[in-house]
Protein backbone atom coordinates (compact mmCIF):
# COMPACT_ATOMS: atom_id res chain seq x y z
CA UNK A 1 0.00 0.00 0.00
CA UNK A 2 0.97 3.62 -0.42
CA UNK A 3 0.15 6.34 2.08
CA UNK A 4 -0.13 9.29 -0.28
CA UNK A 5 -0.11 11.96 2.41
CA UNK A 6 1.57 11.90 5.81
CA UNK A 7 4.02 13.85 7.97
CA UNK A 8 6.39 11.20 9.25
CA UNK A 9 9.53 13.08 10.22
CA UNK A 10 11.30 14.40 13.28
CA UNK A 11 9.43 17.69 13.56
CA UNK A 12 6.11 15.86 13.84
CA UNK A 13 6.88 12.64 15.74
CA UNK A 14 9.67 11.29 17.93
CA UNK A 15 9.26 7.71 16.69
CA UNK A 16 9.33 8.47 12.98
CA UNK A 17 12.30 6.17 12.28
CA UNK A 18 10.59 3.20 13.91
CA UNK A 19 7.41 3.88 11.94
CA UNK A 20 9.25 4.10 8.62
CA UNK A 21 11.11 0.87 9.32
CA UNK A 22 7.95 -0.96 10.39
CA UNK A 23 6.18 0.25 7.25
CA UNK A 24 9.05 -1.09 5.17
CA UNK A 25 8.66 -4.52 6.76
CA UNK A 26 4.95 -4.49 5.87
CA UNK A 27 5.51 -3.26 2.30
CA UNK A 28 3.96 0.14 2.96
CA UNK A 29 5.42 3.11 1.11
CA UNK A 30 4.80 6.69 2.16
CA UNK A 31 4.72 10.03 0.42
CA UNK A 32 6.06 12.33 3.11
CA UNK A 33 4.69 15.88 2.87
CA UNK A 34 6.65 18.96 3.92
CA UNK A 35 5.33 22.28 5.19
CA UNK A 36 8.35 24.58 4.82
CA UNK A 37 11.98 24.64 3.66
CA UNK A 38 13.37 22.88 6.74
CA UNK A 39 10.93 19.98 6.55
CA UNK A 40 11.42 19.82 2.79
CA UNK A 41 15.15 19.27 3.34
CA UNK A 42 14.48 16.74 6.08
CA UNK A 43 12.10 14.72 3.92
CA UNK A 44 14.49 14.73 0.97
CA UNK A 45 17.16 13.20 3.22
CA UNK A 46 14.69 10.58 4.48
CA UNK A 47 13.79 9.67 0.90
CA UNK A 48 17.48 9.10 0.16
CA UNK A 49 17.92 6.94 3.24
CA UNK A 50 14.76 4.79 3.04
CA UNK A 51 13.56 3.09 -0.12
CA UNK A 52 9.91 3.28 0.98
CA UNK A 53 9.90 7.07 1.51
CA UNK A 54 9.09 9.51 -1.29
CA UNK A 55 9.38 13.27 -0.95
CA UNK A 56 6.67 15.88 -1.54
CA UNK A 57 7.99 19.33 -0.75
CA UNK A 58 6.32 22.70 -0.48
CA UNK A 59 5.37 25.79 1.50
CA UNK A 60 2.02 25.34 3.15
CA UNK A 61 -0.74 27.67 4.33
CA UNK A 62 -0.03 27.13 8.04
CA UNK A 63 3.40 28.79 7.93
CA UNK A 64 2.50 31.44 5.36
CA UNK A 65 3.21 34.50 7.53
CA UNK A 66 6.84 33.37 7.99
CA UNK A 67 7.60 32.98 4.25
CA UNK A 68 9.25 35.41 1.87
CA UNK A 69 10.25 35.29 -1.79
CA UNK A 70 13.60 33.72 -0.89
CA UNK A 71 11.70 30.67 0.34
CA UNK A 72 10.17 30.22 -3.11
CA UNK A 73 13.66 30.43 -4.63
CA UNK A 74 14.98 27.88 -2.13
CA UNK A 75 12.06 25.59 -2.87
CA UNK A 76 12.75 25.73 -6.60
CA UNK A 77 16.41 24.89 -6.01
CA UNK A 78 15.37 21.83 -4.00
CA UNK A 79 12.99 20.78 -6.77
CA UNK A 80 15.67 21.18 -9.44
CA UNK A 81 18.38 19.33 -7.57
CA UNK A 82 16.55 16.44 -5.90
CA UNK A 83 14.31 13.50 -6.72
CA UNK A 84 10.83 14.45 -5.53
CA UNK A 85 7.42 13.11 -6.57
CA UNK A 86 5.12 16.07 -5.88
CA UNK A 87 4.79 19.62 -4.64
CA UNK A 88 2.92 19.51 -1.36
CA UNK A 89 1.42 20.12 1.00
CA UNK A 90 0.13 23.35 -0.51
CA UNK A 91 -3.26 25.02 -0.63
CA UNK A 92 -5.58 27.41 1.17
CA UNK A 93 -7.04 27.32 4.67
CA UNK A 94 -9.54 29.96 5.78
CA UNK A 95 -10.62 28.09 8.92
CA UNK A 96 -8.25 29.80 11.37
CA UNK A 97 -7.94 33.18 9.68
CA UNK A 98 -8.66 35.00 6.44
CA UNK A 99 -6.38 37.89 7.35
CA UNK A 100 -3.54 36.45 5.26
CA UNK A 101 -5.78 35.23 2.44
CA UNK A 102 -4.00 37.27 -0.25
CA UNK A 103 -0.59 35.89 0.73
CA UNK A 104 -1.95 32.34 0.88
CA UNK A 105 -3.28 32.73 -2.65
CA UNK A 106 -0.03 34.30 -3.89
CA UNK A 107 2.12 31.40 -2.67
CA UNK A 108 -0.39 28.79 -3.80
CA UNK A 109 -0.35 30.22 -7.32
CA UNK A 110 3.46 30.43 -7.33
CA UNK A 111 3.79 26.76 -6.40
CA UNK A 112 1.23 25.71 -8.98
CA UNK A 113 3.46 27.44 -11.52
CA UNK A 114 6.42 25.43 -10.24
CA UNK A 115 4.41 22.23 -10.67
CA UNK A 116 3.85 23.10 -14.32
CA UNK A 117 7.45 24.15 -14.87
CA UNK A 118 8.82 20.87 -13.48
CA UNK A 119 5.92 18.63 -14.54
CA UNK A 120 5.06 17.55 -11.00
CA UNK A 121 1.68 16.77 -9.45
CA UNK A 122 0.47 18.83 -6.50
CA UNK A 123 -0.94 17.72 -3.16
CA UNK A 124 -3.58 20.26 -2.17
CA UNK A 125 -5.20 21.21 1.12
CA UNK A 126 -8.53 23.08 1.05
CA UNK A 127 -10.36 24.00 4.25
CA UNK A 128 -13.30 26.40 4.00
CA UNK A 129 -11.67 27.53 0.74
CA UNK A 130 -12.84 24.92 -1.74
CA UNK A 131 -14.21 27.31 -4.37
CA UNK A 132 -11.09 29.50 -4.39
CA UNK A 133 -8.88 26.40 -4.60
CA UNK A 134 -10.89 25.05 -7.52
CA UNK A 135 -10.93 28.37 -9.40
CA UNK A 136 -7.19 28.90 -8.94
CA UNK A 137 -6.28 25.37 -10.05
CA UNK A 138 -8.56 25.60 -13.08
CA UNK A 139 -7.09 28.96 -14.08
CA UNK A 140 -3.53 27.67 -13.57
CA UNK A 141 -3.96 24.80 -16.01
CA UNK A 142 -2.47 22.28 -13.56
CA UNK A 143 -4.07 18.95 -14.42
CA UNK A 144 -2.62 16.39 -12.04
CA UNK A 145 -2.63 16.10 -8.30
CA UNK A 146 -4.66 15.09 -5.30
CA UNK A 147 -7.18 16.82 -3.07
CA UNK A 148 -5.79 15.88 0.32
CA UNK A 149 -8.25 14.81 3.04
CA UNK A 150 -11.15 15.91 0.87
CA UNK A 151 -14.09 17.38 2.80
CA UNK A 152 -16.02 19.17 0.05
CA UNK A 153 -19.23 18.16 -1.67
CA UNK A 154 -19.74 15.28 -4.07
CA UNK A 155 -20.48 17.74 -6.85
CA UNK A 156 -17.21 19.59 -6.30
CA UNK A 157 -15.30 16.30 -6.05
CA UNK A 158 -16.54 15.47 -9.54
CA UNK A 159 -15.33 18.86 -10.78
CA UNK A 160 -11.84 18.27 -9.37
CA UNK A 161 -11.81 14.83 -11.01
CA UNK A 162 -12.63 16.49 -14.34
CA UNK A 163 -9.52 18.65 -13.85
CA UNK A 164 -7.45 15.47 -13.50
CA UNK A 165 -7.25 15.29 -9.70
CA UNK A 166 -7.63 12.33 -7.36
CA UNK A 167 -9.63 12.46 -4.13
CA UNK A 168 -7.70 11.70 -0.93
CA UNK A 169 -9.57 9.62 1.66
CA UNK A 170 -8.36 9.60 5.27
CA UNK A 171 -9.25 8.29 8.72
CA UNK A 172 -12.45 10.35 9.16
CA UNK A 173 -14.19 8.03 6.69
CA UNK A 174 -14.22 5.48 9.54
CA UNK A 175 -15.97 7.86 11.96
CA UNK A 176 -19.64 7.39 12.76
CA UNK A 177 -22.16 9.37 10.71
CA UNK A 178 -19.68 10.60 8.10
CA UNK A 179 -22.51 10.76 5.58
CA UNK A 180 -20.76 13.15 3.20
CA UNK A 181 -17.68 10.96 2.93
CA UNK A 182 -19.75 7.83 2.36
CA UNK A 183 -21.77 9.56 -0.36
CA UNK A 184 -18.60 10.63 -2.15
CA UNK A 185 -17.05 7.15 -2.07
CA UNK A 186 -20.26 5.56 -3.29
CA UNK A 187 -20.53 7.92 -6.23
CA UNK A 188 -17.01 8.25 -7.61
CA UNK A 189 -14.93 5.61 -9.33
CA UNK A 190 -12.24 3.82 -7.33
CA UNK A 191 -9.73 4.88 -9.99
CA UNK A 192 -10.21 8.45 -8.72
CA UNK A 193 -9.43 7.65 -5.06
CA UNK A 194 -6.18 7.70 -3.10
CA UNK A 195 -5.78 6.46 0.47
CA UNK A 196 -3.80 8.52 2.95
CA UNK A 197 -3.46 8.98 6.71
CA UNK A 198 -2.27 12.56 7.34
CA UNK A 199 -0.17 11.01 10.14
CA UNK A 200 0.31 11.83 12.94
CA UNK A 201 -3.20 13.31 12.76
CA UNK A 202 -6.70 11.94 12.03
CA UNK A 203 -6.29 8.39 13.30
CA UNK A 204 -9.07 6.11 12.05
CA UNK A 205 -11.27 3.97 14.23
CA UNK A 206 -10.40 1.93 16.27
CA UNK A 207 -7.33 4.08 17.02
CA UNK A 208 -9.03 7.47 17.09
CA UNK A 209 -7.37 9.83 19.54
CA UNK A 210 -4.00 8.11 19.31
CA UNK A 211 -0.97 9.01 17.20
CA UNK A 212 -1.73 8.10 13.62
CA UNK A 213 0.72 6.32 11.31
CA UNK A 214 0.74 4.79 7.81
CA UNK A 215 0.29 1.41 9.52
CA UNK A 216 -3.38 2.43 9.88
CA UNK A 217 -3.99 2.53 6.12
CA UNK A 218 -5.67 -0.86 6.36
CA UNK A 219 -8.63 0.54 8.31
CA UNK A 220 -9.26 3.18 5.64
CA UNK A 221 -9.04 0.66 2.81
CA UNK A 222 -11.38 -1.75 4.62
CA UNK A 223 -13.96 1.00 5.14
CA UNK A 224 -13.84 1.89 1.45
CA UNK A 225 -14.32 -1.77 0.52
CA UNK A 226 -17.32 -1.93 2.85
CA UNK A 227 -18.91 1.21 1.38
CA UNK A 228 -18.34 0.19 -2.25
CA UNK A 229 -19.16 -3.47 -1.54
CA UNK A 230 -16.00 -4.76 -3.17
CA UNK A 231 -13.07 -6.74 -1.83
CA UNK A 232 -10.39 -5.21 0.36
CA UNK A 233 -7.78 -6.56 -2.09
CA UNK A 234 -9.39 -4.69 -4.97
CA UNK A 235 -9.31 -1.43 -3.03
CA UNK A 236 -5.64 -1.92 -2.16
CA UNK A 237 -4.64 -2.88 -5.70
CA UNK A 238 -6.46 -0.07 -7.47
CA UNK A 239 -5.60 2.74 -5.05
CA UNK A 240 -1.96 1.63 -5.06
CA UNK A 241 -1.89 1.69 -8.85
CA UNK A 242 -3.56 5.12 -8.79
CA UNK A 243 -0.73 6.44 -6.62
CA UNK A 244 1.97 4.82 -8.73
CA UNK A 245 0.58 6.34 -11.91
CA UNK A 246 0.06 9.82 -10.48
CA UNK A 247 3.39 10.11 -8.69
CA UNK A 248 5.41 7.96 -11.12
CA UNK A 249 6.76 5.65 -8.43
Amino acid sequence: MIDTHCHVYEEEMDNYKEIIEECNKKDISIIDNAIDINTSKEIIELSKKYNNVYAAIGLNYDQIDTFNKDDLKKLEELIKNNDIVAIGEIGLDYYWTKDNKDKQIEYFKAQLELSKKYDLPVIVHARESIQDVYDIIKESGVSKGSMHCYTGSLEMAKEFIKLGFKIGIDGPITYKNNKKGIEIIKNIDLKDILIETDSPYLSPEPNRGKQNSPLNLEYIARKISEIKEISYEEVVNITTNNAKELYKI
